[in-house]
């Protein structure tokens, strides 16, 4: 995603300085706003905002030829771009995002992510800027809350506001964002349960939710999402059973539950769906056997289930499985033989360690 981006930011560069004449004066008093309000000294970036076309030159900002309104603004502390790979230093920027931004009503991506020191909260007017389709303010010190009509930007396709002090709940109005892809709300201070009616999200592909601190269940809906590839509430305080829904996911690949409050049983469909590749479930108080339902075609490059209360010996289907990478079955109730043959054969000691008794290699011999 950060490369089509900073590729977008190159492209509209060379399209501001071969066509657009000049951006509206209304654009350029909202610009010179944002500007006041950010302080970065390390690279300069903001010396190239000077005069009045900001459609020439104007570091990390694109215009549409056609209608010369800013529609773009992408400065990124972390990335690929000539400014940043040549000093050999990230970015610093300091400062908050003035609500003046919300005068480009042309605006359809802001990013201004991975510059550590931007403060204050996300403007509520951003929620009027109907074209809006990335907005992106990872890696920052933003706090206060999402905004409540977070729901009204109908076009926005990603939404990344991750690494942030970013407190309150989830607003109920996020399930109205009917095209979103990205979602990623990782390592703020969220709390409350996930918004009822999640699943609404038909579009999305990712859903990275860890480290906050939302509790209650997982939706049962969610099972019903057609396209969510990568699924994140780890290091929460989610509490409740694994949804039995979650195993019949057709294009689920990775789901991250570790370090959270669950408990139940494992469900027999999660560790027999062909196409997880990644079950992080570890440190929860998931109790039962674990299900002797692995096949030809289970491929899984890791599988954690460390740190739970699994009791009963260990499937000997699981030498059945195409391919176990990684495989942690440590530190639960586990007795019995450990099955000989792959993927057995390259694991060490610490996938099986802290165990009732469990025996055979590579712990002692039975």
């Amino acid at each position: 995603m950060r490369v089509v981006l900073v590729a977008v930011a190159l492209f509209c560069a060379i399209v501001s300085t071969t066509v657009v004449d000049s951006c509206l004066p209304t654009d350029l008093a909202a610009l010179k706003a944002v500007k006041a309000s950010l302080t970065e000294s390390k690279l300069g970036l903001f010396n190239t905002w000077s005069g009045t076309d900001c459609c020439l030159n104007w570091y990390g900002v694109c215009c549409d030829p056609s209608t010369r309104r800013v529609v773009d603004i992408n400065l990124r502390g972390e990335s690929e771009d000539p400014i940043l790979s040549k000093s050999g230093q990230s970015g610093f920027m300091s400062g908050s995002i003035a609500p003046e931004i919300c005068n480009l009503d042309s605006l359809t991506t802001l990013v201004l992510a991975d510059w550590k020191g931007i403060a204050g909260e996300i403007p509520q007017c951003l929620t009027f800027l109907s074209s809006l389709r990335v907005l992106d303010l990872i890696g920052n010190k933003i706090s206060g809350v999402i905004p409540a009509d977070i729901g009204k930007l109908k076009m926005l396709r990603v939404l990344n506001i991750a690494d942030n002090q970013i407190s309150g709940e989830i607003p109920a109005s996020m399930i109205n964002l009917a095209g979103l892809m990205h979602l990623d709300l990782r390592n703020n201070r969220l709390s409350g349960e996930i918004p009822a009616g999640f699943s609404k999200l038909r579009m999305l592909s990712r859903a990275l939710l860890s480290g906050n601190q939302l509790s209650g269940a997982i939706p049962d809906s969610i099972g019903n999402m057609p396209r969510l590839a990568d699924l994140d509430l780890s290091r929460n305080q989610i509490s409740g059973s694994i949804p039995d829904s979650l195993g019949n996911m057709k294009v689920l690949s990775t789901l991250n539950l570790d370090g959270n409050l669950i408990s139940g049983q494992l469900p027999s469909a999660l560790l027999s769906n062909h196409g997880l590749g990644i079950l992080n479930l570890s440190r929860n108080s998931i109790g039962g056997n674990i299900p002797d339902v692995f096949h030809g075609n289970s491929y899984f490059m890791a599988l954690d289930l460390s740190y739970n209360n699994l009791k009963g010996a260990i499937p000997g289907s699981l030498s059945s499985a195409k391919y176990i990478g990684h495989l942690d079955l440590s530190h639960n109730h586990l007795c019995g033989n450990i099955p000989v043959g792959d993927p057995f054969d390259h694991l060490e000691a610490s996938s099986f360690t802290n165990n009732d008794c469990l025996c055979g290699n590579p712990l002692k011999t039975c």
